[in-house]
């Protein structure tokens, strides 16, 4: 049986590649006459230890590679990635926007739409000029979310594994967990307080459960808070996560147990001054029980953490995939949207530059331009195993220096993860390998948990409009303020006034705009201008109209 699923498995990806394999004739442009200058945004994340964004041994390798060879100069600007929306704004109004601005967000790349950032155009000449990256786009039935009021914006890159991402794994402290009695990693909530409190009572930690400051969108995300079956009603008005829903009942319970927390001394009662870096320290330096983040090959925190902490062990968080109504944990998770970058263009860019922007995202979905981009050099940044698969050097520090998860914030224009073999292939390549303890299997396993809990019907993506939601471009930057400042208050006050408190914010936060917000979600989902919360897909609804 594992035999014929791990067939079936390589079947589905290369059914699933075929589109990405095309000749080198779909690159066979003639030289722009004149030189054609594009700016290409990248996340800068402020991470130490990473080559310069804007300029560094890959962005020169784009230039060498592709650049001169088609007389186009590619330029590179830092976006930082906790700043997006606002670094996009000042760019505006300075009358320098990037030729291409790229987002996951969907909410994101339709306010650029409504606010003017960008133009239209023509699907069909894309496809003449970068057909693999369009081909892809159809096979995947992605073409649907390109357009708004029935206007071509934007391409789509593309994601794999995007209802059953395995990439972000949190890790928690195995060894405080035996200590106090536990030889499993606790995943409800119940079980959850009753570790945290053991561990704090042992003196292990002062305070297990952490905490960091609410940053803005995608905060208190509260999809294991919600009740089943969703009414599709209200998942349309309230399930997305760029306004947090204060307000809505899943947004009370995740705030009511934030409140117990914090009231019984397990956060860290200066978690609104912690940023993620902060928690990263706290974690290496053995102060809280958990940390998350992306895993690569190379994962210097967790490398730091086992140097400091030598006779630790670790265990990642599994999938739950049980419902406890009593303790109020559900399932269901929040799946990738079933695109990668939306990908738009500069409204003053040139037919030229409009060209190029697609001939270099063509470019670097070609198989060997992108295999390179994301692996690097063999013999530096990757070797080959036994079973001729690419396999990183972790610890690579020379002049061909990979940026975040192995340029990553480049190559994520044309597709949004590494994919080399099997899933479990690609998922030991993506892990490191150097570490005392090995977290391949575990990673395995939780990838075929989230399928299995997927396959049950309780993963759910947000809802995407295909008409501009104009309340939502106008409160959204108010909103997440607001309900920073709201959501602390709530954190930090008094059991028995929580309730009362919460009501008062709520009824405020509506009226500041975000009664607005549900409103015009709930009219375009009764419109048919929105997808549907089951089957995500073009067949389900069709967003061009």
């Amino acid at each position: 049986m594992k035999k014929l699923l791990t067939y079936a498995i390589m079947l589905a990806m290369l059914l699933t590649l075929m589109p990405v394999m095309a000749s080198a004739e779909a690159t066979d442009w003639e030289p722009f006459a004149e030189n054609v200058t594009i700016t290409i945004p990248v996340y800068d994340r402020g991470q130490a230890g990473i080559p310069n964004v804007e300029d560094n041994y890959w962005t020169q390798w784009i230039q060498e590679n592709f650049g001169n060879k088609y007389n186009i100069t590619v330029k590179y600007v830092a976006i930082p990635r906790s700043d997006v929306m606002n670094k996009y704004s000042m760019l505006a109004a300075a009358d320098d926007l990037p030729t291409v601005l790229m987002e996951y967000d969907y909410p994101k790349v339709t306010q650029w739409a409504a606010d003017g950032y960008l133009q239209t155009f023509d699907m069909e000449l894309f496809a003449e000029t970068a057909p693999t990256y369009y081909n892809r786009m159809v096979a995947n039935n992605q073409l649907t979310y390109t357009k708004i009021n029935g206007e071509t914006y934007f391409a789509a890159a593309y994601r794999p594994y995007y209802d059953t991402a395995y990439t972000f794994q949190n890790f928690v402290r195995m060894d405080w967990l035996r200590e106090v009695g536990y030889d499993y990693v606790p995943v409800t909530r119940e079980d959850y307080l009753d570790a945290m409190l053991a561990i704090k009572d042992a003196g292990i930690a002062e305070y297990p459960a952490g905490g960091e400051m609410i940053t803005g969108v995608g905060s208190d995300q509260n999809y294991s808070y919600r009740t089943w079956p969703l009414d599709e009603a209200e998942w349309a008005m309230y399930g997305d996560y760029n306004i947090p829903s204060l307000g809505w009942y899943p947004n009370y319970e995740l705030l009511k147990y934030e409140n117990y927390k914090y009231n019984a001394g397990l956060t860290n009662p200066e978690y609104y001054l912690t940023t993620s870096e902060d928690a990263k320290s706290a974690f290496i330096n053995g102060e809280i029980y958990q940390y998350g983040g992306y895993i690569s090959a190379s994962m210097d925190w967790l490398t730091a953490f086992y140097e400091a902490n030598p006779d630790a062990e670790l265990a990642i968080v599994p999938v739950n995939g049980k419902i406890d109504a009593e303790a109020g944990t559900y399932p269901g998770y929040r799946t990738d949207n079933p695109f990668g970058m939306m990908v738009g263009f500069n409204k003053d860019a040139t037919k030229d530059q409009l060209t190029a922007a697609w001939m270099y995202m063509e470019w670097l979905t070609q198989e060997e331009n992108l295999f390179t981009f994301q692996w690097g050099i063999e013999g530096e940044n990757f070797n080959y195993n036994e079973e001729g698969l690419p396999v990183t050097v972790s610890d690579y520090n020379g002049e061909c220096k990979m940026g975040v998860n192995n340029n990553k914030d480049y190559w994520c224009i044309t597709i949004e993860a590494r994919q080399a073999g099997t899933i479990e292939d690609v998922i030991t390549a993506n892990l490191p390998h150097d570490l005392p303890q090995d977290f391949t299997e575990d990673v395995i396993a939780w990838y075929y948990d989230k399928v299995a809990v997927r396959d049950a019907g309780w993963a759910i993506a947000n809802a995407l409009y295909s008409v501009s939601m104009a309340a939502e471009g106008e409160f959204q930057t108010k909103l997440t303020s607001l309900y920073k400042e709201y959501r602390d208050k709530l954190t930090m006050c008094p059991e028995d006034e929580f309730d009362a408190l919460y009501e008062q914010y709520a009824k405020e936060y509506a009226e500041a705009g975000y009664a607005a917000v549900t409103e015009e979600r709930l009219a375009a989902y009764e419109a048919g201008s929105s997808t549907h919360m089951l089957n995500q897909t073009a067949e389900e609804v069709d967003l061009s109209k």
